[in-house]
C-alpha cells in the first residue's frame, strides 16, 4: 500500500503528543491540561486553514479548467469531489464522537474555554474502548485512506505522504491502536485533542489527493506533427449476407477537422474526422480496398494520404460443434459440448438442441441431456450467432443417441471367483460398476436372487430387493462356511436413462 515519510510539521505534532502523554503518567496538572487545550486550538486552526485552501483549489479549478477544457477536466473534477465527500464523511463522524465527549464532560467551561470535566479519565476509555467506538473509528480511518488512495493514478500513489492511518503499535505493551490513544488514564481533553488531530490528518490527506488530481490537468499534452492514414475494421472475416464495415481516418485529425475520405473513388460520410466504409458481402471470396484521405494544410495546400491495402474475406455460414467425450450423445446423463464459430466471439454464439434439452455452462460450453426413450434416434444441434444486432443461423449438426452400456455387477469389487467367508460376510450390497466409461454414471440395483449351496445340503434361493443385504439375505450370507457355493442371479439394475438391464450372474466359491 502506498505510504511515505511524514512532513516536518506532522513529526513535530506527533512528538508533542508523546511528550504530553508521558507527562500524564506522572501527574495530570492544569498546566498539562492547558497544554492539550492549546494544541487542540492550534490543530483546529490548522484544519480550518487547510479546508480553506481546499475550497480555493476547487473554486480555481471550476472557474478555469472546468470551463476551458470540460471534456478533460470533468473526470478529474468528479474524482476530486469523491475525495472531498470521503474526507467530509470521516470528519463528520469524528465530530459526532467529539459531541459525545462534550455532553459526557458536562459541556464547555466558559472561563477556560475547555471541557468542564476535562481531567476526567473515565469518559474516553468507556466510550472508545468499552463501547467499541475506537474500533469503529479505526476501521473508518483506514477505509477512508484506501478510498482516497484509490482515486489516484498508480504512479501518483507512490508519492503519497499523508499520515491518515490507524495502525496498531509495533510493540504490544500498550495494546492496540485505540487502547494506545484512548486507553485507561487518558484525560478527556487529551482524547478531544487526539480527535482534532485525526480531523487535521483527514483534511491534509484530502488536500494532498485533490492537489495531485488537479495537477494532472497541467501535465503536457503530446503534440502530434506526423500524419498517416489509417483504416480499422472490426473483423476481416465476414459471413455471407452480413455487412463488412471499417473506419478510415487520419491519425492526426481532431473532431473539428473535415477531411475528404474516399474508397475506390466514392466519397464516404465523414463524422468527427472519421469515415465509415461498408464493403459488399453478396458473394463469397476475398476482397481488397484502399482508402484515400485528402486534407487541406494550414498553407492552403491539399495533401493526400492513402491507407495500406485492406483485405476482407466473405465466407458461407459455418459452425463447429464437437462432443467433449465422443461423437454420440448418451441418454440420461449430461453430455458436455463445445460450440464455436469462426469469426465470432464465443459470447455471441448460441446453440440449441431439437429433441433434447441443452443448457449453457460457460462461454462456448454446453450440456446436452436426452431421455432414454430417444435411444436410437438423432438429435440436431443448431448454432446461431449475434452479428450487428441480428441473429445469424450458422447451421446444424446431427448426433446419434445411444444407451449407456450395461454395467458389471460386483460384490466387494469382485465379479466372482474364490472368496474368503469372512470377506463375503463383511460385504453389505451388490454394486453395479461401469468400467472404462468416460462418464461418471451411477446405477441402482433393483432386485436379485441369492442361491447358497452348502456341502451336503440342498440349495437355498432367496429374493433380494434393492442392492443391500438385509433380512433373510443377510442371515443366509452370515451362515456360509468354507466349501459353500454362492450365486447372485437375475440381477436387475437401472441407470440414469431409466432403462433396466439384466446383469450377468456372479458366482463365488467360499474358502
Amino acid at each position: 500500500m502506498a505510504g511515505g515519510k511524514e512532513t516536518t510539521r506532522q513529526r513535530m505534532i506527533n512528538i508533542m503528543y508523546l511528550v504530553l502523554l508521558a507527562m500524564l503518567a506522572l501527574n495530570v496538572s492544569d498546566t498539562i491540561l492547558d497544554a492539550f487545550k492549546n494544541i487542540n486550538d492550534s490543530l483546529d486552526t490548522s484544519k480550518t486553514n487547510v479546508n480553506t485552501g481546499i475550497d480555493q483549489l476547487f473554486s480555481s479549478f471550476e472557474n478555469s479548467k472546468l470551463k476551458e477544457e470540460p471534456a478533460r477536466a470533468q473526470p478529474i473534477y468528479d474524482k476530486a469531489k469523491q475525495a472531498k465527500a470521503a474526507a467530509d464523511d470521516l470528519n463528520n463522524y469524528i465530530e459526532g464522537i467529539k459531541k459525545q465527549f462534550t455532553i459526557a464532560g458536562d459541556g464547555i467551561n466558559p472561563e477556560t474555554g475547555d471541557l468542564t470535566n476535562r481531567d476526567n479519565q473515565d469518559i474516553a476509555p468507556n466510550l472508545m474502548i468499552n463501547k467499541k467506538e475506537g474500533e469503529k473509528l479505526k476501521a473508518k480511518i483506514n477505509a477512508t485512506r484506501e478510498k482516497l488512495i484509490s482515486l489516484l493514478d498508480p504512479k501518483d500513489r507512490e508519492g503519497v505522504t499523508f499520515s491518515l492511518e490507524a495502525k496498531d503499535p509495533v510493540r504490544k505493551r500498550k495494546g492496540n491502536w485505540q487502547e494506545t490513544l484512548f486507553g485507561e488514564g487518558t484525560p478527556l481533553t487529551a482524547a478531544m485533542t487526539i480527535l482534532t488531530k485525526l480531523q487535521t490528518d483527514t483534511k491534509n490527506a484530502e488536500a494532498e489527493v485533490v492537489k495531485k488530481l488537479f495537477g494532472n490537468m497541467d501535465k503536457a499534452v503530446v503534440n502530434i506533427d506526423k500524419f498517416a492514414a489509417v483504416a480499422v475494421a472490426p473483423t476481416s472475416y465476414v459471413i455471407q449476407g452480413q455487412p463488412y464495415t471499417a473506419e478510415v481516418f487520419l491519425t492526426a485529425s481532431d473532431s473539428r477537422s473535415n477531411p475528404d475520405i474516399a474508397v475506390g473513388g466514392s466519397k464516404l460520410s465523414v463524422r468527427e474526422g472519421k469515415g465509415t466504409y461498408t464493403g459488399g458481402t453478396g458473394s463469397v471470396g476475398v476482397f481488397k480496398w484502399v482508402g484515400t484521405v485528402r486534407i487541406r494544410q494550414t498553407d492552403g495546400q491539399i495533401k493526400e494520404y492513402k491507407t495500406p491495402e485492406q483485405t476482407y474475406q466473405v465466407a458461407k455460414p459455418s459452425a463447429n460443434v464437437s462432443s467433449d467425450k465422443m461423437n454420440v450423445i448418451y441418454a440420461g446423463i449430461p453430455n458436455p459440448f463445445s460450440v464455436s464459430a469462426a469469426g465470432f466471439p464465443l459470447e455471441s454464439v448460441n446453440a440449441s438442441a431439437s429433441g433434447a434439452s441443452m443448457s449453457k455452462t460457460g462461454a462456448g460450453k454446453y450440456n446436452v441431456l436426452a431421455s432414454g426413450s430417444q435411444v436410437g434416434s438423432e438429435i440436431s444441434i443448431n448454432v446461431t450467432a449475434s452479428n450487428a444486432g441480428k441473429s445469424v443461423s450458422l447451421g446444424s449438426q446431427k448426433f446419434r443417441v445411444k444407451a449407456i452400456p450395461k454395467p458389471t455387477a460386483k460384490v466387494g469389487g469382485r465379479a466372482g471367483g474364490d472368496i474368503a467367508s469372512v470377506q463375503l460376510k463383511s460385504e453389505s450390497e451388490i454394486e453395479a460398476d461401469l468400467d472404462d466409461f468416460p462418464f461418471d454414471v451411477k446405477f441402482k440395483i433393483q432386485r436379485y436372487k441369492l442361491t447358497i449351496i452348502k456341502p451336503r445340503s440342498d440349495a437355498i434361493t432367496i429374493s433380494g430387493s434393492g442392492g443391500g443385504f438385509a433380512g433373510a439375505v443377510r442371515t443366509a450370507i452370515n451362515s456360509i462356511t468354507p466349501g459353500t457355493r454362492v450365486f447372485f442371479e437375475d440381477i436387475v439394475s437401472v441407470g440414469p436413462d431409466g432403462r433396466q438391464n439384466v446383469l450377468p450372474s456372479i458366482a463365488f466359491s467360499v474358502k
